[in-house]
């Protein structure tokens, strides 16, 4: 079909006659009796038609469920960052792709049933006009006029490309660097913070690559509080210094680990601490008692880790035993070190003549994936699947694994029949 360039406020210098469509439909050796009553014709918008505000957009199951159910979709990222698309639940990345052929986008286009006005054509008819319908088919075109009508179209826009979306990991690299930025350590410090870099929960979520509840999960990720109205983390040694105070008022209680008192917790500190901070610490470390209602208890985990990194300072290497048991010794009567709560904060390194336990923090590696191997791999030589994880699987997305990415990245070989990852170079 012919396509024309019309512009409404301009006389058209020529538009389609059905006489038109009938010639056409001839030239073409149709036979017009197989096709519906309606055509369209369709026409190029104006050069003055402004069209570059619509784009095309590739939507997944759970995009169009959220669309569909009224949610809104944002487009986030800053002046140097890779634009992302985030739902209430998931990022997905942004990139466009060709289409190898062109897609005209027209406003209400008539489609199958839509544009025929024969009851022959209307699939609510069924077989009950077959005989009549074999009638036509056998009429010529003499016998028989088809009738004819006409209506005009307008395309909106051709689209060449289109945006590909791929659901991704949360980017939350970002939030944890600007909230850094203003580190709590004390009421008496604030006088160091630059008070323009502190952010408020809206702000901070405006700004992160990642949708509202993995926005939730990075805040509680970074163990960042709510304070005078901005989201604040808490400088490592002054969190951990209030952490053991806060754990001491188990000891001098005598409380069980399940029948820890949040109120009594939060007065005991009064005058060290700002009870919000106090507060905001408590609820981030302890649940509900399942025993006791009303209670609390620490997250064993948690606990275990704050304690593991005042122990693994920077540079400094222990024996596994060493460690284990001044770890252990640090911890609450009833609380169990495990090494699995070491995961993305240090390594047991077992190449030397000593296996010996070291810090190596997830967040303070490069997030290129190529340096963060280089990083890896100058580290430690060789890696387990299992210990290369944590460092790793940010990197992840629902159709790319860790395995596969250690395919692309590393070697692989056994020894004693473990299966290690050694750099490619």
């Amino acid at each position: 079909m012919e396509f024309m360039e019309v512009d409404e406020n301009t006389p058209q210098l020529y538009v389609r006659t059905p006489e038109d469509v009938k010639a056409i439909v001839k030239h073409a050796k149709l036979d017009e009796r197989q096709l519906t009553q309606l055509t369209q014709a369709l026409y190029f918008p104006s050069a003055d038609v402004d069209s570059d505000n619509l784009r095309l957009l590739e939507l997944d199951g759970h995009m169009l469920e959220q669309i569909r159910d009224g949610q809104t979709l944002h487009f986030k990222g800053g002046q140097n960052e890779k634009v992302v698309l985030c739902t209430d639940e998931r990022t997905y990345d942004v990139k466009g792709a060709e289409i190898s052929n062109s897609l005209l986008l027209v406003q209400d286009l008539k489609f199958a049933a839509a544009t025929s006005t024969s009851p022959l054509k209307s699939p609510r008819t069924g077989n009950a006009n077959a005989s009549l319908e074999r009638s036509l088919n056998d009429s010529t075109e003499d016998e028989l006029e088809v009738p004819r009508t006409l209506e005009q179209r307008r395309v909106l826009k051709v689209f060449h490309e289109y945006f590909e979306c791929r659901e991704i990991k949360p980017r939350f690299r970002k939030l944890g660097e600007l909230l850094h930025l203003t580190r709590y350590s004390g009421p008496e410090n604030e006088f160091c913070v630059e008070q323009k870099l502190l952010f408020t929960l809206s702000q901070l979520l405006d700004t992160v690559q990642c949708s509202r509840a993995q926005f939730m999960e990075g805040l509680n990720h970074y163990r960042a509080m709510e304070l005078d109205g901005r989201m604040r983390v808490m400088e490592y040694e002054y969190e951990y210094r209030i952490i053991s105070l806060m754990l001491g008022v188990i000891s001098e209680n005598s409380w069980a680990l399940d029948e820890v008192e949040r109120d009594e917790t939060i007065d005991a500190l009064q005058g060290i601490a700002p009870e919000a901070v106090v507060a905001g610490l408590f609820d981030l470390y302890t649940t509900p008692s399942e025993r006791c209602p009303g209670k609390f208890e620490y997250n064993e985990s948690l606990v275990a880790r704050i304690v593991a990194q005042n122990i693994l300072q920077p540079g400094l290497r222990f024996r596994n035993e060493e460690f284990m048991r001044t770890w252990q010794e640090a911890l609450p009567e009833g609380m169990s070190c495990q090494l699995k709560y070491l995961r993305g904060l240090g390594i047991c390194d077992k190449e030397g003549a000593q296996p010996c336990i070291r810090s190596l923090a997830e967040e303070q590696l490069p997030t290129n994936i190529n340096d963060r191997m280089k990083a890896l791999f100058k580290t430690k030589q060789r890696w387990t699947m299992e210990e290369m994880e944590p460092y790793i699987e940010c990197f992840t997305t629902p159709t790319l694994s860790v395995s596969t990415l250690l395919a692309k990245h590393a070697r692989s070989l056994t020894d004693g029949g473990v299966r290690y990852f050694v750099s490619k170079h």
